[in-house]
């Protein structure tokens, strides 16, 4: 077993190009932290990525920010929040879901999983936000995509192409991204007592308004007690996020709760507490129990998740709770998922799509751990792979198995 740490972009492309003369696929991590996301691999040899960090490129006045594949994004944003900016798109942190400590996540993995929390209504997610890549492709070749500046919009974007690609197309090795202005102000209105479908109607009515809310989320009853220390635990809490200029907030809050003041008790949480439920939200903490009870993530239309909810209900033991306003839907299983089952009553609540994120390496391996794609986008899926990566040397299988 071979064990690449490379320091620069050309020992990188040189790990690259060892591997093909022997024909070895390689497994490429940053720090590992998404490491049992996906199918497991079997590859005998890695390439990490977790020497290969800095930042390249900083300049907060034109809000652009470029650094190596393998720079921790807890550094990032440790620069970021110095000088008043913010990642928009928040991204999450699959660390202790899985099991492991927070914090261990790189850029790299950030644009391969195309990562994004509850702002994601509003802002988008990574990639929405890259502005460029360097990567070196499974042909052992080096390109680059976008480049340094907000305006681009010349040719593809394959930097976004890079997105979502969990390194099965090639080894991004610098990556640019737009930052913007962190809030000044965050403010969480907490409607308590809210059944599924009345929070579903809540949040509808909320987002619909023009109170600008910037996350909306539900906590059901036996979930709400598990963030913020278990002070929401009581009642189940149905959460609006606003955030913005002080006055501005102010005068948002209370026309929403106006708006609401028939669904039922609103309250407040404001400031760190705020930012700490919302991060908690982010990084699915009601589910980071440290088992491998399987978790589902759920993409669908967000009012119909309270019934696919209460169909699964029916025949499983199912804990739950909403994010995007109810267009995300974190599910975890006592007992073994039943894929088909799942994917099925997606189907019949209006579409969408489902993701094993966690389970045991077999479960991984035997279920179709992605939602698997239609005859039409499964082949060019795989002339996509062909191209950028012809002998399925990088991450083979992660996504699909064969591919």
């Amino acid at each position: 077993m071979t064990i690449f740490t490379p320091k620069t972009e050309d020992e990188i492309a040189e790990a690259v190009q060892w591997a093909l003369s022997e024909n070895a696929p390689v497994e490429v991590v940053g720090h590992g932290s998404k490491r049992n996301l996906g199918r497991p691999l079997q590859t005998e040899h890695t390439i990490a990525l977790s020497e290969y960090s800095g930042v390249t490129l900083y300049e907060p006045d034109e809000l652009v920010l470029s650094a190596k594949a393998g720079t921790s994004i807890v550094e990032l944003e440790t620069l970021l929040a110095e000088n008043g900016q913010a990642f928009q798109f928040e991204p999450m942190d699959y660390g202790p879901l899985l099991g492991q400590a927070a914090g261990q996540g790189s850029l790299g993995g950030l644009l391969a999983t195309n990562l994004c929390g509850p702002r994601r209504l509003k802002s988008g997610s990574a990639r929405d936000h890259v502005l460029g890549v360097r990567v070196v492709s499974g042909r052992g070749e080096l390109f680059k995509s976008g480049g340094r500046v907000v305006k681009n919009v010349t040719g593809y974007d394959l930097s976004k192409g890079m997105a979502n690609s969990w390194g099965t197309l090639g080894i991004a090795t610098e990556i640019t991204f737009k930052v913007l202005p962190a809030p000044e102000t965050e403010t969480t209105l907490v409607v308590r007592g809210l059944a599924d479908d009345e929070a579903a109607r809540a949040m509808a009515i909320a987002m619909g308004s023009s109170g600008e809310v910037a996350s909306a989320a539900h906590l059901p009853l036996n979930v709400s007690g598990r963030v913020i220390d278990g002070d929401l635990k009581g009642d189940a809490s149905t959460l609006l996020r606003l955030e913005g200029f002080a006055p501005s907030v102010n005068d948002r809050a209370a026309m929403l709760k106006d708006l609401l003041a028939s669904a039922g008790t609103i309250v407040e949480v404001a400031g760190d507490t705020s930012r700490k439920l919302w991060q908690e939200i982010r990084d699915v903490i009601p589910f980071a129990d440290g088992t491998e009870h399987p978790v589902w993530r759920v993409s669908m239309v967000p009012m119909e998740a309270y019934k696919l909810v209460a169909s699964l209900r029916m025949g499983a033991a199912v804990d739950t709770f909403y994010d995007w306003q109810g267009g995300l839907v974190w599910l975890r299983m006592e007992g073994e998922p039943e894929a088909e089952a799942v994917r099925a009553l997606i189907k019949k609540y209006g579409g969408g799509h489902a993701t094993l994120v966690r389970a045991s390496t077999s479960l991984r391996a035997a279920l179709p751990v992605f939602e698997p794609q239609p005859a039409p986008l499964a082949a060019l899926s795989k002339r996509l792979k062909q191209q950028f990566d012809p002998s399925g040397i990088l991450n083979p299988g992660r996504m699909v198995a064969g591919v």
